[in-house]
């Protein structure tokens, strides 16, 4: 049996996400940061493992992956889906908030995919799926870092694409628009409903809108699929 690692897995879209490849018949490890009781809860209920994890700390990822390859011996799949944002205007960033939303958003999927890729080059095969957001791909007022930061794994995503495909692996992302989540309640009921209306499906997108798009890309049917960037907005970036 395969297995998959899921950061932020704890609830939102990498809940969703790891639910959809435990359906999809993979063993999951679900990553953390805080919400301990959640990510056991879900890892119990799919049969597979919680492991905590702050992505942004390079030590943290490496023990991580460690920890999974020593309970499963293989790790197959990668997702990279630990993101955070901050909404407001650049000026008004301090420092430490901007390497908050860096040092996790992007930083975040260096430290992953540089963990994993030793084992999986050495079994000549494995897929990654990294989370970027449409924001990465036009950029959004009020959330300079964190459209940088997706935009930064765009990149990354399309460099490692060519740098390990010749090893068997696969590199994609997955660029979500508005998503029914936690992180978007924030922007409040009334700028959601026009987030809606102004998109072409006329809905928000929910999060096993997003976790299929990925349950695809780690799919037999994606195995000549790399270095794209799929993205689920209903419409609202084309």
């Amino acid at each position: 049996m395969k297995t998959a690692l899921v950061t932020g897995g704890s609830r939102g879209i990498g809940a969703a996400v790891a639910r959809r490849l435990a359906a999809d018949g993979y063993r999951v490890a679900v990553n953390y940061h805080f919400a301990r009781a959640q990510a056991e809860s879900l890892a119990e209920e799919l049969g597979g493992i919680a492991v905590q994890a702050d992505v942004s700390d390079s030590a943290q990822v490496q023990k991580m992956v460690d920890t999974v390859l020593e309970k499963f011996c293989q790790l197959d799949i990668l997702v990279c889906n630990a993101g955070v944002a901050w909404q407001g205007l650049l000026q008004d960033m301090r420092d430490e908030e901007w390497r908050k939303v860096l040092g996790t958003d992007l930083d975040g999927v260096f430290f992953c995919c540089r963990a994993v890729l030793p084992h999986m080059i050495g079994q000549k095969s494995g897929k990654i799926v990294t989370m970027s957001s449409m924001w990465g791909q036009v950029g959004a007022s009020c959330e300079a870092a964190y459209s940088a930061a997706k935009a930064g794994v765009i990149g990354l995503t399309r460099a490692l694409a060519k740098e390990v495909g010749p090893s068997g692996i696969s590199v994609n992302c997955v660029a979500p628009g508005v998503i029914d989540t936690e992180m978007n309640q924030k922007l409040g009921p009334e700028a959601l409903a026009e987030l809606a209306e102004e998109t072409p499906l006329g809905r928000l997108g929910t999060a096993a809108d997003v976790a299929g798009c990925v349950s695809f890309l780690c799919s037999p049917a994606a195995d000549f699929v790399t270095g794209q960037v799929l993205s689920a907005n209903g419409g609202l970036v084309i």
